[in-house]
């Protein structure tokens, strides 16, 4: 007896009625940039049809994302140089620009979830995620914990719905619950960068942000790509330490990570889908070598079925247009 696999998908009904897995715009958050200034904008070179937007501007991005459903926005600071120091000053300054945008957002479009992101190299000159001691050349845990926590809080009580922290500071996320609790703010969604690797994925990222290191890397903090019994690790730490949501990042070469993550916890899970992922599919598709909106929407969906359960991606936009076709 021949076993006929083929008569599931005999036409297009049959294989939507036997789909395992479905990604919706309800599953997608956009990460955006705001910017000093007013009525600009600027593309970013590597990451073509993303830009850095002024707050004016950023308002417009985030209403017409509204109008495609899309249900949360990430929001990334992009500094002029005189903003930033060696102690990320301006990252806990209630009034700087990031700040500004979560007060605007919220104000002109209330039922948008905003996320923000909390660590200290948008801020630093020194491109770091925490504090550096220059003479040992070491990046400071400790230290560092009181000024994410700040940090934190001030985004929430400018209306955040979700902490982001991505530093991977170790102990941070139980220290900015516990500032979150003191404050009150026990109602804002911490979602930790559980698994964030020192990967080479995030460099378009980082030109949006000018946030290149200035000495060394990141590999004292960030995860070591050969690892993954480090990641539930990570994930139990964060789980003990009051995360609500965890965080795989990147996504793409860390598929295993998300799966081996989504089958030990119940916790919601989000993946990010880098600069580097995007820049490569626009790349391609700029030179006529593949699909974007097949490979854009193959690779969404390759994050649903290793089990996330939100996306951050910035085909956020256009992912949204396509599935409404």
């Amino acid at each position: 007896m021949i076993i006929r696999p083929r008569r599931n998908r005999v036409d297009a009904n049959m294989r939507d009625l036997v789909q395992e897995n479905n990604l919706t715009v309800k599953d997608l958050i956009a990460p955006l940039f705001v910017m000093e200034g007013e009525n600009k904008r600027e593309e970013i070179a590597s990451m073509p049809g993303q830009y850095r937007f002024t707050l004016d501007l950023l308002l417009k991005k985030v209403a017409k994302l509204s109008d495609l459903g899309i249900p949360a926005v990430s929001l990334f600071p992009a500094l002029p140089d005189s903003l930033k120091d060696e102690r990320a000053s301006e990252s806990t300054n209630s009034n700087n620009i990031l700040c500004q945008a979560v007060r605007a957002i919220k104000k002109q479009t209330p039922n948008m979830l905003v996320m923000t992101d909390v660590a200290m190299d948008p801020y630093s000159n020194d491109g770091h995620d925490g504090l550096v001691d220059k003479e040992r050349g070491l990046i400071l845990n400790d230290e560092t914990l009181p000024i994410l926590a700040e940090m934190a809080v001030n985004q929430a009580q400018a209306g955040a719905d979700i902490i982001g922290p991505s530093d991977m500071m170790d102990g941070r996320v139980a220290y900015i619950r516990q500032a979150l609790d003191h404050a009150g703010l026990h109602h804002v969604v911490i979602m930790s960068y559980t698994a964030k690797y020192a990967s080479a994925f995030y460099g378009p990222f980082r030109d949006a942000l000018e946030s290149e290191p200035k000495m060394g890397d990141k590999k004292t903090y960030q995860m070591n790509p050969a690892n993954s019994r480090e990641a539930i690790r990570e994930l139990y730490l964060d789980e003990q330490e009051g995360a609500d949501i965890l965080m795989v990042k990147p996504g793409l070469p860390y598929l295993d990570i998300l799966k081996e993550m989504r089958e030990t916890t119940t916790l919601p899970l989000a993946v990010y889908n880098v600069s580097g992922e995007y820049a490569m599919v626009k790349a391609a598709a700029a030179n006529g070598w593949l699909d974007e909106e097949k490979v854009a929407l193959e690779i969404l969906m390759s994050f649903k079925r290793a089990g996330a359960d939100m996306i951050l991606t910035y085909f956020a936009e256009a992912a949204a247009k396509w599935l409404k076709k």
